[in-house]
Parts: structure tokens; sequence; C-alpha cells
């Protein structure tokens, strides 16, 4: 055995086995809540796009709108014309 790494790879085996025990031993309702979370989130996500692309589309139908009526206005000068 390298005695060098002997005492760190010992305690390395020990905590992970503690670990491995502790996580089989625990109640199994925590992983529902953790799945529960991700479908929350995915949810807030999906509505958050959703909105995101309606406010999209709203705004560049009103730019549209106003571009469409300073062109109509008769508008000449320098800088005046939209596109």
């Amino acid at each position: 055995m390298n005695t060098v790494f002997g005492p760190a790879l010992d305690y390395l085996r020990v905590t992970l086995a503690a670990r491995y025990a502790k996580a089989r031993s625990e109640d199994t309702e925590l992983g529902a809540s953790a799945v529960e979370w991700v479908i929350i989130s995915a949810i807030v996500v999906v509505i958050v796009l959703a909105v995101g692309i309606w406010l999209t589309n709203a705004l560049e139908d009103k730019a549209k709108q106003v571009c469409t009526n300073i062109n109509g206005a008769g508008g000449t000068g320098a800088g005046t014309s939209c596109t």
C-alpha cells in the first residue's frame, strides 16, 4: 500500500461510503419534490417565452404602424423616412 496517499484514500473511501449510506436511507419524497420544482420551472419558462414572443410581435406591429404613419405624412426631410 502507498503510505503517502493511504490515509487520504482511506478517508475518501469512508466519506463516500457514509454519503452513499445516507443517500440510500433518506426519504424518497425529496426526489419527488425536486421533480415538482423542475416541472414548475419548465411551466414558468414556457409562460415567460410566450409573453416575450407576444410582446415582441406587438411592439414590431406598433413600430411598423408608426413607420407607415411617418411615411404617409409626407416626411421628405433628411432622416424622416423609416423602413
